[in-house]
């Protein structure tokens, strides 16, 4: 099977230094042991093609006879965005994404939806508005598209080296972006999906993490599954006691009391299954200050007391679950930490009622 169409720009007849320049750019930062698998992957060269390449030499030796294979080949610059999309699929985790969630207007009625269509719209949207920019297209697993957008300006052409990525999976609300660097192209962004994908409005969640998968299973609510490997590889329940053999038979019974309801309350709220991962939980607390005494500074300051709390870990939301057990915390938490799943947020404004 050969390789699938990547987006919008044909085939060159000869690849040209800026082409030429950014297969080794991208070839190099692939991991050697990844090397053969993205290829393959890929499926732009051939199997006698990748036969002929020394794989043990020297990186910048093999990189600079796999640009020379793409040179026989006539690669385009499209095939060059699909090998960054492949590598940006093995490697997601190195970017931070955001979610969006779309909406439909009043008694509007759920469109059939087609692949094509989509992406052909999307694409001229973007086209529309802005000369310089390079869409490439790979479809994936659960009927999603990764898409690939290289921004230009109207003076300037499209920058491949900081692109930004869209995962869209068809017929749902939702899209994650990795979080770009032009702020000033989200309302296109936003647009193009919304058009694209025959919705009415689009909003940003207060929802992000490094870790797509993650952010997928909480909106998507599929908690039970598992998801990418953190330090602590045994399960909550699963975990001992911990109870010292030499202590007071009665201060086993009690400690054990304690512990099963710790245990069992723990499990309630977060299930026995292994947590979406995210790194980090954000407050913003703004109130007035009160007090039953008169007079006063704050009392007769009307900007409200601002406060920020940022709770930060590999794996927050195990971490979380773990504070009970351990005796760092009493059960039940908070709501406020216990709830970021159940409400696809870790961003929160908390003010006064």
């Amino acid at each position: 099977m050969r390789r699938e169409p990547a987006g919008d720009v044909g085939r060159a007849k000869e690849m040209d230094e800026t082409v030429s320049e950014f297969f080794r750019r991208t070839i190099l930062k692939i991991p050697m042991t990844e090397m053969m698998t993205i290829l393959k992957t890929w499926n732009f060269l051939s199997e006698n093609q990748l036969q002929t390449v020394n794989f043990r030499q020297r990186k910048e030796s093999l990189v600079q006879d796999l640009v020379l294979l793409c040179e026989e080949n006539r690669a385009s610059l499209n095939d060059a965005a699909l090998l960054d999309i492949i590598y940006t699929q093995f490697h997601r985790h190195q970017k931070v994404w955001d979610v969006f969630q779309m909406s439909k207007g009043p008694g509007e009625d759920i469109d059939l939806f087609d692949m094509e269509q989509f992406k052909s719209s999307f694409k001229k949207i973007l086209k529309r508005a802005l000369k310089n920019v390079t869409v490439s297209f790979r479809d994936a697993e659960e009927n999603a598209v990764w898409i690939r957008i290289a921004w230009g300006t109207q003076y300037r052409k499209p920058n491949q080296y900081k692109p930004a990525y869209v995962v869209y999976y068809s017929q749902t609300p939702y899209a994650f972006t990795s979080s770009s660097q032009l702020k000033s192209n989200l309302p296109l962004l936003g647009q193009a999906l919304t058009i694209a994908s025959k919705h009415h409005q689009i909003v940003k969640m207060d929802l992000r993490s490094r870790y797509l998968d993650s952010l997928k299973a909480i909106v998507f609510k599929q908690y039970n599954q598992t998801f990418e490997t953190h330090n602590s590889t045994t399960p909550l329940q699963e975990r001992s006691l911990g109870l010292d053999i030499n202590m007071d038979s009665r201060i086993i019974h009690e400690n054990k009391t304690e512990k099963e309801r710790v245990q069992r309350v723990t499990q309630e709220i977060f299930g026995d299954y292994p947590q979406p991962r995210l790194e980090f939980a954000q407050y913003k607390l703004e109130t007035k200050f009160k007090s039953d005494l008169n007079g006063g500074i704050l009392t007769e300051r009307e900007e409200p007391l601002r406060c920020l709390v940022k709770f930060s870990s590999p794996h927050l939301l195990e971490a979380l679950k773990s504070l009970a057990p351990a005796g760092i915390a009493d059960a039940p938490l908070s709501p406020l930490l216990t709830c970021i799943p159940n409400k696809g947020m870790n961003y929160f404004k908390i003010r006064d009622k």
